[in-house]
């Protein structure tokens, strides 16, 4: 499935749209693993507005605010991270699920012991 994205840079009034692919299950039957995948896919598509060009980089899904929100054909995911921020789909899922998975996701990729940075 294919799904939009907008994307708003820091310090920039125009947003750019970037239409992303998702190999995996269609929104309704989305696992943790689909909803990570689309995090992954969001942050990944605000790194490459910001820096055209660069290779692939590496994605850690800590950092940024994030919220579920309805829309009219379903739910959108909008995050929030220093450098801009996104709003994908609208996606047809339940938003408490949608909510609840993401809640899940970002606490596993937390580490739950104390780190030295």
């Amino acid at each position: 499935m294919t799904f939009n994205v907008e994307i708003v840079l820091r310090e920039r009034d125009y947003a750019v749209t970037e239409i992303l692919d998702h190999a995996g299950n269609r929104p309704r039957d989305w696992t943790d693993h689909d909803v990570e995948n689309v995090l992954k896919a969001m942050l990944l598509a605000i790194d490459r507005v910001k820096h055209p060009g660069a290779g692939v980089r590496h994605v850690v899904l800590r950092g940024f605010s994030w919220i579920v929100e309805p829309a009219d054909d379903g739910v959108v995911i909008a995050i929030e991270i220093p450098s801009g921020a996104a709003v994908a789909g609208p996606f047809e899922i339940d938003q408490r699920r949608l909510d609840q998975a993401i809640t899940r996701i970002l606490a596993a990729a937390n580490p739950s012991r104390p780190a030295v940075h």
